[in-house]
């Protein structure tokens, strides 16, 4: 063999042992950047999922306090109008036994035998009336008192519920 052929062929050989070098540094390469491709999808899959659950959470959470607002506002009005039956129904007695009063009034006013005695008559019904209404008003005054304290009562425990979820959420 002479020196040229031997030559030729350890370049060839030279040249085929880089082409082959070349080509599983290719082939580790690929390798590398395709599992690298395989994490970063699956991160990303995972990182997707978890946002899109957190999300779906907070939503229904969102509904739920939006039902738990909305029933809250329910009582309230329900609990407000209880109120409001009652003090008509009050009014309405009072009403009632007022006008019976005044009825009674004007028979013994009709029975008065002189000046002093209707003077008297009316006084004294004008201090009984004015009693009776004073004392209406203050029970009137306790119901409502009361009506508005069961009224707001729900609409406070939501804004209470409210803070507790935000101050946890912190």
């Amino acid at each position: 063999m002479s020196a040229e052929t031997m030559t030729e062929q350890t370049v060839k050989e030279g040249a085929n042992a880089a082409a082959d070098t070349m080509h599983q540094a290719a082939f580790a390469g690929d390798k590398v950047i395709r599992d690298a491709m395989s994490r970063t999808s699956a991160m990303t899959d995972h990182a997707f999922k978890d946002g899109v659950e957190k999300s779906m959470t907070a939503l229904n959470e969102l509904g739920a306090q939006n039902k738990r607002n909305l029933e809250a506002v329910v009582e309230s009005v329900t609990a407000a109008t209880k109120g409001v039956e009652t003090l008509g129904s009050h009014a309405m007695a009072y009403t009632k036994k007022a006008v019976e009063s005044q009825v009674e009034q004007a028979k013994a006013l009709s029975t008065a035998r002189s000046m002093q005695e209707l003077i008297e008559l009316q006084t004294a019904f004008a201090k009984t009336a004015m009693e009776a209404y004073i004392a209406e008003m203050n029970k009137a005054a306790e119901v409502l008192s009361s009506v508005v304290k069961e009224s707001i009562r729900p609409l406070n425990e939501r804004a209470t519920a409210l803070a507790e979820t935000m101050q946890s959420a912190r």
